[in-house]
């Protein structure tokens, strides 16, 4: 399965994952009117917009969503660590409030998955740089470069960086997530499907590959 896009909640956006139905759809701002003494007034910075997906309306304050109170990050990869799962859910707790604090735990999130894949969990930069030798998407190498995870640039996961955002915070969520796809959820959907094969014919499996190694070996001797 791959984890699929998820766009934040952002004031002016047309369109984003509503939080009310999480469903990524049309959003409709509209201007908040109040009538005293007989005269309709806008009330300034409040606005109330509309889901086209599941038709509720989310409340926003000077450019902060205050009505539902929910996270602007999206869910985590069940199959992430305990810990993980537990510095991932503080972050999305704290994303529309504090995104510089966010984006410390989440880097220090991919430390940690890093270490779990079996990497040094010292050094991101290296770290992913031998994720993907083993097969792990370049791409991903480079979207770390972009939000200035490594490089001449890098922050010590765990520390505030003063230039991180909410679209850097945005980038780190979705950048555990895909890590976490690639490198846990698939490897396991494919075992479980490996594991599902009658007997006899993971023997076949397992013969056919005895009998490639060996072939490989004569051809280089």
């Amino acid at each position: 399965m791959n984890t699929p896009p998820f766009t934040p909640p952002a004031a002016s956006k047309t369109a984003f994952n509503c939080p009310h139905c999480h469903a990524y759809a049309n959003q409709t701002w509209g201007a908040t009117q109040t009538i005293q003494g007989g005269a309709r007034r806008e009330i300034p910075n409040v606005w109330f917009v509309h889901c086209a997906h599941c038709m509720n309306y989310s409340i926003w304050v000077d450019k902060h969503l205050v009505f539902p109170e929910a996270s602007m990050a999206p869910p985590p990869n069940p199959d992430l660590p305990a810990d993980i799962l537990g510095d991932y859910g503080e972050a999305a707790g704290i994303v529309s409030r504090s995104p510089r604090g966010a984006a410390a735990l989440l880097r220090l999130s991919i430390q940690k998955l890093c270490g779990h894949l079996g990497e040094s969990g010292k050094n991101i930069n290296d770290d992913i740089a031998a994720l993907v030798k083993k097969g792990l998407n370049p791409m991903i190498q480079q979207s770390l470069d972009v939000v200035r995870v490594i490089g001449n640039e890098a922050v010590h996961p765990g520390t505030i960086d003063l230039k991180d955002d909410t679209q850097t915070a945005a980038v780190l969520f979705n950048l555990v997530n895909v890590i976490a796809e690639a490198t846990i959820t698939q490897p396991k959907m494919i075992k479980g499907l490996y594991d599902s094969l009658p007997a006899e014919k993971r023997d076949q499996i397992a013969q056919r590959g005895a009998d490639q190694a060996f072939h490989d070996q004569y051809i280089q001797h």
